[in-house]
């Protein structure tokens, strides 16, 4: 006779017999794919214990979808390995909108060949095979998993996941071994994967909402000095609506990719010549970048900040001084050896303006104090790293600093995010929320983080209690600090939906003890400063790549390279159009002139790849009235404007920041 125990669901406490599986309490709801067990992630086919709360998961969840992304990426290397049977297994964890799979193969993969798996997952899918757990111990994994030379390395790093690869604690963790086999619906195995799981009751779960999306080169375990394996990327939503959508939403990014718009714009290019990640700004960017700079330099000067300079280069104690020598030696250039001393370039600025502070006495009646500069930094980023502006090498912050008294540090925190906000909104990121990222207590990062629990209590409490007076998202960021002192980014969301980092705040109670700085109190005492790090823009290269896509090239008009490009009907017009041009350009305005032997059909449609904000366009008639017509971006047209209307429209448009895109109403 079975015994009943009592669980806890939803709240509510339930007597079940003995033996009864998530499926037993979930099994009439096809959305539910998992269960937590006591917090724990667990399969719906195992018996849950006496006593445990347990958690409906299901595909509107973030954990529901990472074990669905999961589960896709077991059905793609059973596909592989069905179509070529010496393909070795690598990890394949679920990552950001999809997953992956890294597989060692004789011949790379081609198109035709993800068209031909992606047919073989389907046949997978539909014929509804189940998932087994299977606990196992380490020499029993080595003896089934001989011929897979991988995942004998990640049986060998069990309970050292962080060794072992990104992605590969899906694998592999501190506790039980396990491999999952694919049971077909006559019992037999289909196939099996070493991993930690859990996965979804059934491959026809997965449905048709799944897709493989593309193939690349990566290293194992993420060094070049391992082999280069084949890495397949694909994507898996809980519904086709979804995974449509998200296609759609690829398919504008595509469109948008500021590396693409910044060739057809003439904006800046990646010349093989200077290395990856290195990037030259045309004219036209250049404009851009300008504009930027003289807008933030203007705004730090009104907030408060002085205008410092510092060398591209050091001696290497200097960052050993700051601490981020060893912590970033990673992400810094090798050491140059000049004059018997070893140099680096720099890699961030704060340490040279805690030299600065240094110079000097400093009374509190100087406080805060803030430090800011447009300052070249260089980041040795792994190649495969190296993405067009947003992830580059070479690099300028409007890097800025300001030293407190601890007294000080809310209020200051509090300006230096109304700064940031300001900036977003004049940049046309209105949507945005941020992000508290503190240190790690208890994971394998935890070593890296200096300071006493007390600092870091303080630091934190201060953030946060100042970041959630905005009444925006708060979200955490658990061991995302920097070693020195926990920060705040601001997470701006794009035109179509992408969130990207963008500004951030750092409280550092580290570098001013290390650096010695001090202050006089009011009663004579020698006193430390707290250091708040800021950079608005960030990286002024990555912000420029963000307000590409942003835009999609159509920016503002007080930030557009060219903001009036001419149009003359014929030659016999380009003098009269000219002269409009020239009062225009005495009025501060960029333009430019088609004086170019195209016919005017043509100068037009270049006029629309242009994205220019204003059109003039003159012909018989608007030199006879003295007067242009506009054409805006949208296509749409104004006729018989006079000129000094014109005039007026244009430099209003400039002055008001907006993005003007139609006819303006009258």
């Amino acid at each position: 006779m079975s015994s009943q125990i009592t669980v806890s669901v939803a709240g509510s406490e339930r007597a079940v017999q003995q033996g009864t599986t998530g499926s037993d309490l979930f099994g009439g709801d096809r959305s539910v794919v998992a269960m937590r067990v006591d917090g724990r992630l667990q399969d719906l086919f195992r018996e849950i214990p006496d006593g445990a709360v347990v958690e409906a998961v299901d595909l509107s969840q973030q954990d529901g979808l990472d074990i669905l992304r999961h589960s896709a990426a077991h059905v793609l290397a059973q596909a592989v390995q069905q179509v070529n049977p010496d393909a070795k297994l690598g990890i394949g964890p679920p990552v950001k909108d999809g997953f992956y799979y890294d597989f060692d193969v004789e011949t790379p993969f081609q198109p035709d060949d993800l068209k031909a798996l992606e047919k073989a997952m389907q046949k997978i899918v539909n014929e509804g095979q189940t998932f087994s757990r299977r606990v196992v111990s380490d020499e029993e994994a080595r003896a089934e998993l001989a011929q897979e030379p991988y995942k004998l390395e990640l049986i060998g790093l069990k309970g050292n996941a962080a060794d072992a690869a990104e992605g590969a604690e899906a694998e592999v963790g501190a506790g039980e071994l396990t491999i999952y086999d694919n049971i077909r619906r006559d019992g037999e195995r289909a196939w099996g994967d070493l991993c930690r799981g859990p996965h979804v009751p059934s491959t026809k779960v997965l449905g048709n909402a799944f897709k493989i999306m593309r193939s690349a080169a990566a290293y194992w375990r993420g060094s070049e000095k391992n082999p280069q394996l084949q890495r397949i990327y694909g994507t898996a939503w809980a519904s086709k609506d979804e995974l449509k959508a998200y296609l759609d939403r690829i398919a504008e990014a595509e469109k948008r990719d500021h590396r693409k718009l910044g060739a057809e714009l003439d904006l800046y290019s990646f010349p093989d010549e200077l290395g990856s990640g290195m990037v030259v700004f045309h004219p036209k960017g250049g404009v851009i970048k300008r504009e930027m700079e003289d807008y933030v330099r203007r705004r730090h000067l009104e907030e408060g900040f002085s205008y410092v300079s510092t060398p591209h280069i050091s001696k290497e104690g200097l960052f050993h001084t700051s601490g981020h020598l060893p912590y970033y030696a990673d992400t810094m250039f090798p050491p140059m050896e000049m004059e018997n001393a070893e140099y680096r370039l720099k890699a961030m600025n704060c340490p040279m303006h805690n030299l600065i502070f240094r110079s000097r006495g400093r009374s509190y009646r100087e406080l805060p104090l803030r430090f800011f500069e447009f300052g070249s930094v260089y980041r040795n980023e792994k190649s495969g790293v190296v993405h067009g502006l947003t992830r580059v090498r070479a690099m300028t912050q409007d890097d800025s600093h300001s030293y407190v008294t601890p007294e000080q540090a809310p209020a200051e925190i509090e300006h230096l995010l109304n700064f940031v906000v300001g900036l977003l909104k004049d940049f046309g990121l209105n949507d945005y929320y941020f992000e508290l990222s503190t240190r790690d207590t208890e994971g394998d990062k935890k070593d890296k983080f200096i300071g006493s629990d007390e600092q870091w209590e303080t630091a934190t409490r201060v953030l946060e209690d100042t970041a959630r007076k905005f009444g925006v998202d708060l979200v955490p960021d658990p061991g995302g600090a920097a070693f020195y002192g926990p920060k705040i980014s601001v997470q701006a969301k794009d035109a179509i939906g992408r969130t990207w980092q963008m500004s951030t705040i750092q409280y550092d109670f580290n570098q001013p003890n290390r650096f010695g700085l001090e202050f006089q109190a009011a009663d004579g005492s020698r006193q430390e400063p707290v250091m708040i790090h800021s950079a608005k823009f960030g990286s002024i290269e990555r912000f420029i790549g963000v307000l590409v896509e942003h835009y999609a090239g159509a920016f503002p008009v007080w930030l557009s390279p060219v903001q009036v490009l001419g149009v003359p009907v014929a030659d016999d017009f380009a003098d009269y159009l000219n002269d409009v041009l020239k009062q225009l350009r005495d009025n501060g305005v960029r333009v430019e002139l088609d004086d170019s032997d195209d016919r005017f059909p043509k100068k037009i449609r270049n006029a629309s790849k242009s994205k220019a904000p204003f059109v003039l366009i003159a012909g018989a008639e608007d030199k006879d009235a003295g007067a242009v017509s506009f054409r805006y971006r949208d296509g749409s047209q104004r006729n018989g404007v006079p000129v000094g209307e014109a005039i007026e429209e244009i430099r209003a448009a400039i002055g008001s920041k907006a993005q003007i895109t139609t006819a303006p109403q009258h």
